[in-house]
């Protein structure tokens, strides 16, 4: 695993998307880290101090896989960065198809009352 820069990540991720357009999946995964396992931080003498938790982001396409960094004050940028690169390359997926329910109630209505007409 390779622990890159956010701007680098980025682009690899995008490489990754690219790659993946017509077969394949890319899995990306964030999870809260410090960086430092308990037995280092036990080794340091940082028992009682505060933490910087950072958010740790990973990306494979089961072949290879990135990971990157990010602090609190890269944050904001990196998250619109983020969203924009999954807006472009989520075109693959289907759309939903959906009844409206004010149609569907209407039809429904209209058969019922054409049936009671009938009868009558």
């Amino acid at each position: 695993m390779v622990l890159l820069q956010l701007d680098p990540f980025l682009n690899e991720l995008t490489s990754m998307f690219e790659h993946s357009t017509e077969k394949g999946s890319v899995w990306v995964t964030l999870k809260r880290s410090s960086l430092k396992s308990k037995v280092q931080r036990n080794k340091m003498g940082t028992v009682g101090e505060p933490l910087e938790y950072r958010c740790l982001v990973r990306a494979t396409d089961g072949k290879k896989t990135i990971s990157t960094s990010v602090g609190a004050k890269d944050h904001q940028r990196f998250q619109a960065s983020y969203a924009t690169i999954l807006k472009a390359h989520m075109a693959a997926l289907k759309k939903r198809e959906r009844k409206d329910k004010k149609k569907a109630a209407l039809a429904h209505k209209q058969e019922g009352g054409s049936k009671k007409s009938k009868k009558a």
